[in-house]
């Protein structure tokens, strides 16, 4: 397939993103070799924000096209082109599910769980909240699981001195187990939404050839990480929460909005106008709010726009890169590939394939889903875990390392990746 100069660019600068993302660790780095307060600092600070990245060389891709084409409006008519309604979702999500109703009701659900199993609190709750937890967001959205899970862990684990060894072990766990664990449905993970209604997947047949070997793949993964950091897990104190009770109509009423929000999910038009009389309510119940995640929010959104925007452009190498896989190829490339880019977009890119088999349609899900944890950009809900998690003292002054993040999500994705390809 022959590419156009401006997919040529779109590329060059998807690359080059690709390269930002895993040095922003450097750049904090080199933030402190600097005055604190100066231009100098505070630039390299923003250029070391992970969620900034992919937004920042979409513009340049803005700018690249206007060059090109002799015309700003010709760039503005291909923005106006692509899809946005994921980021515009991921955003409104990330905000309603991050509220403090919604979350002391999750942490609650753990908690009952953690109380069944026969081990000390800190270590059965962290057990609960990557298995039970991440398959939770088979039914209130992944990036909703997400939001949830980063918050109860940063204040419980992330934030308690833990070593950096268990917090990247925590992060990789979190990351892979919240791809897979959406798969039990046919609606809640980005991937499985790409193709479900022209490949006519139902949650039958979910449950059936995915959800299983998710939640399997989950307890396992959860299982031996525990296992190889009890002594730390047993010695953390509980954390308690002296946040006053809530009414339990505030929390329905949450709950009405984020399955509002959940249920108009292709429709932005819609679930915005959900979130502004959400955003009401919260303002007449601010004594039983924390402050909203709208940073964290806007940000993750502007990172998943701008994956959009430069990942819209890659069909021209990927697709054909995609046709020429058998069933085995397909899959552990999918899972390669991920890592580089968003499994959505490959799912995207793969059900444009005529007369794709079965097999194959099962490769590349499977392969999508099992990558999913390995970098910040392999599945959509991760930038909102690296927004939350960003600040964490467990991960120090300079933030999360992308090569960290990649190390700890090798061990769960291994496992994934028997459940979902060697016992297939």
């Amino acid at each position: 397939m022959t590419a156009t100069p401006i997919e040529i660019l779109a590329s060059v600068l998807f690359g080059l993103a690709v390269l930002h993302t895993f040095s922003v660790k450097r750049f904090a780095h080199w933030a402190h070799q600097h005055p604190k307060g100066s231009i100098q600092e505070n630039l390299l600070h923003f250029l070391a924000e992970t969620e900034v990245v992919f937004g920042l060389w979409a513009a340049a891709l803005f700018v690249g096209i206007a060059a090109l084409k002799g015309s700003v409006h010709e760039a503005v008519v291909h923005i106006e082109s692509l899809n946005y309604t994921e980021p515009k979702f991921v955003l409104v999500v990330m905000v309603v599910a991050a509220t403090r109703p919604v979350v002391k009701l999750a942490e609650s659900f753990i908690s009952f769980i953690a109380r069944l199993l026969p081990m000390t609190e800190s270590l059965a709750f962290y057990g609960a909240a990557l298995s039970i937890g991440s398959l939770l967001g088979s039914f209130i959205t992944e990036p909703a699981a997400m939001t949830l899970l980063a918050l109860v862990l940063k204040r419980r684990y992330f934030d308690r001195g833990i070593t950096l060894k268990l917090a990247y072990a925590t992060l990789g766990l979190l990351f892979v187990n919240v791809s897979i664990g959406g798969t039990l449905t046919h609606f809640a993970a980005p991937p499985v939404l790409m193709v479900a209604t022209k490949w006519e997947w139902d949650t039958l047949f979910m449950l059936t050839h995915f959800g299983w070997r998710a939640a399997a793949s989950c307890f396992v993964s959860t299982a031996l990480v525990m296992w190889a950091f009890r002594k730390e897990l047993q010695g953390i104190q509980p954390t308690p929460n002296p946040s006053a009770a809530i009414p339990v109509w505030l929390t329905l009423a949450h709950l009405g909005f984020l399955a509002a929000v959940v249920g108009f999910a292709h429709h932005p038009d819609v679930f915005f106008g959900v979130f502004m009389m959400f955003l009401g309510l919260v303002t007449a119940t601010r004594e039983y709010q924390d402050n909203l995640k709208l940073r964290e929010g806007l940000l993750v959104g502007f990172f998943l726009a701008g994956l959009v925007t430069l990942g819209s452009l890659q069909s021209w190498w990927l697709k054909p890169l995609i046709e020429g896989m058998n069933g085995a190829t397909l899959f552990f490339g999918t899972t390669g590939l991920t890592a580089l880019t968003d499994n959505a977009a490959l799912t995207y890119l793969g059900s444009l394939v005529e007369a794709i088999t079965p097999e194959l349609q099962y490769a590349l899900v499977a392969g999508a889903v099992t990558g999913g944890g390995l970098t910040v950009i392999a599945n959509a809900p991760n930038p909102a875990g690296v927004g939350i998690l960003q600040n964490a003292k467990a991960f120090g002054s300079e933030g999360i390392s992308p090569m960290g993040l990649f190390l700890g999500a090798l061990p769960p994705t291994a496992v994934a990746i028997v459940f979902f390809w060697l016992l297939h």
